[in-house]
């Protein structure tokens, strides 16, 4: 597997939600995820439109029951258009935007698998005097650089799951703060490692239906794959072998302690190496967090830039970016980026659609500063863009690879690592940015962005291979007619891939986050 895969106050809102309000984040530590929660989303409750469809209608329990299948299969943003109450005052927490840039970063990182397969897009804009195509182009090329919004990832979830144990340790309320890190040691595997676990399992499902079996050919096929071919999920000879086979990757996917690069690909969905690297480097923050808590701020920084050098040096880049986020993070709290601003009564509802405009959110202010942050944030974007392939032979790139450290093994990602950190910092102080992030069909992304990573490898190497299959049937394959045939196939395969992960999120996403928060308070003693 190569580099083009990804990998989001408590929980106490989350219990009270119905099956399509839970968050779906790839850190559901994320400070936006803990406050109005049920102040963002409306509640709506699939089950109850169903019923009240059923009974106005008088339908038998078999109708019923097949009428509440097909609402539970609606996307959730149709579901909001079938419910009679979906308007409801709609206010965003100042981190928001997080969630909106997770979103997008997950839906770029779908895109870069679905299209490697097809096409060189690792290669830059003009890389040795060809390939001058418009989408290989510095900025366009981030709308499917899968390694560069991995690194977005990893600066989010070290700012998210840091920024409330922060708040406690500088509010001196240590108490709660070894409280808040015991949940999130607790809950942290569940977060990771339930939903892969049921997503992979039904991969497992799937194979010994012969789904897969019916796009093998089509997956190792050099007339339709052009570029990557990515590894099938095998079929083994029995269901007791194929069930011995899942659970040996499951023990070796959640095996962390190995350090290999992609060492969580399994053979069931290959896009999901990053998950232990997530969960290793959470645990690695926790401990860091522990380690300096009773620290001045001055000598936590110290420790942090010494620690960063450290794990740098040593070539763990992605340690490395959930330092500069918990770094992030603290620096905003110092700047008292998330204080509440001053209420503004408004009684205007607003529909909750994804599709629709959003109101204003927070934060409301324009600072004079805006345009000189949103400015600065060009340069990291361009340093986001630095090619997969390399910076040799690339226009540009090819002067700035040679600042790039010997030691530093993964030199593609040395520039984009930067420009992510430089972009979450910048995104901080922008309030245009925000708003774009904040945006309805971006916050949607957001919601769905675990999802959406769980989802893509599945439903692509699936019903995605045969509509693929069906396009360049139709279209052809060569010159142009394969691009065209391409784009058939997109217009059909990306919604399958969303409306597949609103699914998902719904059923096995958002319960499991539930469930976790259910455990640890079964388990945990109380004061």
């Amino acid at each position: 597997m190569n580099g083009y895969a990804v990998s989001s106050a408590s929980l106490s809102h989350e219990e009270k939600l119905s099956l399509i309000d839970d968050r779906s984040l790839s850190d559901v530590e994320s400070e936006s995820a803990r406050i109005d929660l049920d102040g963002r989303f409306s509640t709506i409750q699939w089950a109850t439109t169903a019923r009240r469809y059923c009974s106005g209608l008088r339908l038998s329990s078999w109708s019923s029951a097949i009428l509440r299948t097909g609402m539970f299969l609606l996307p959730s943003f149709v579901q909001h258009r079938c419910a009679r109450e979906r308007f409801r005052t709609e206010k965003l927490h100042p981190t928001a935007y997080l969630d909106g840039m997770r979103g997008l970063a997950a839906l770029f990182v779908f895109f870069c698998h679905y299209y490697y397969t097809a096409f060189r897009i690792s290669e830059g804009w003009g890389h040795d005097n060809v390939n001058y195509e418009i989408w290989r182009l510095p900025f366009v090329r981030l709308l499917y650089s899968g390694p560069s919004m991995v690194c977005i990832f990893f600066v989010i979830s070290g700012y998210a799951l840091s920024l409330k144990p922060l708040k406690q340790i500088r509010g001196r309320s240590f108490d709660g703060f070894s409280q808040t890190m015991s949940s999130f040691v607790f809950r942290r595997f569940f977060r990771l490692y339930l939903p892969p676990l049921i997503s992979t399992f039904g991969v497992l499902i799937l194979l010994r239906f012969g789904i897969y079996e019916m796009t093998r050919d089509f997956a190792n096929d050099r007339k339709y794959m052009h570029n990557v071919i990515e590894h099938h999920p095998v079929l083994e000879k029995t269901l007791r072998k194929q069930l011995r086979h899942w659970m040996k990757e499951m023990y070796d996917f959640i095996h962390i302690w190995g350090w290999e690069k992609f060492g969580g690909a399994t053979g069931y969905d290959v896009h999901l190496w990053t998950i232990p690297v997530e969960f290793r480097c959470s645990m690695m923050l926790f401990l860091v967090m522990f380690g300096t808590a009773r620290l001045r701020t001055g000598a936590r920084f110290l420790c942090l830039a010494i620690l960063m050098w450290f794990v740098l040096r040593s070539d763990k880049w992605e340690m490395f970016l959930f330092l500069w986020g918990m770094t992030l993070a603290e620096l905003d709290l110092i700047r008292g980026a998330h204080e509440p601003s001053a209420p503004q009564p408004s009684s205007t509802p607003v529909t909750l659609l994804p599709l629709e405009k959003t109101p204003e959110s927070v934060p409301e202010k324009r600072g004079p500063c805006n345009i000189l942050w949103t400015a600065l944030s060009i340069p990291a974007l361009y340093l986001m863009s630095e090619p997969d392939a390399g910076t040799a032979g690339n226009p540009g790139w090819e002067y700035l690879g040679t600042y790039i450290p010997e030691w530093f093994s993964d030199k593609y990602r040395y520039y984009q690592m930067i420009g992510s950190i430089i972009f979450v910092f910048c995104t901080a102080r922008s309030t245009s940015w925000q708003r774009v992030f904040n945006s309805a069909v971006v916050q949607y992304f957001g919601r769905i962005s675990y999802a959406l990573y769980l989802m893509h490898g599945p439903v692509m190497h699936t019903l995605g291979y045969m509509v693929e299959k069906r396009a360049w049937d139709f279209s052809g394959t060569e010159g142009s007619q394969y691009n065209w045939g391409m784009v058939l196939a997109s217009v059909i395969n990306i919604p399958l891939v969303i409306w597949a992960a609103d699914i998902f999120w719904r059923a096995v996403d958002a319960p499991t986050v539930r469930f976790a928060k259910w455990l640890e308070t079964k388990l945990s003693v109380e004061d």
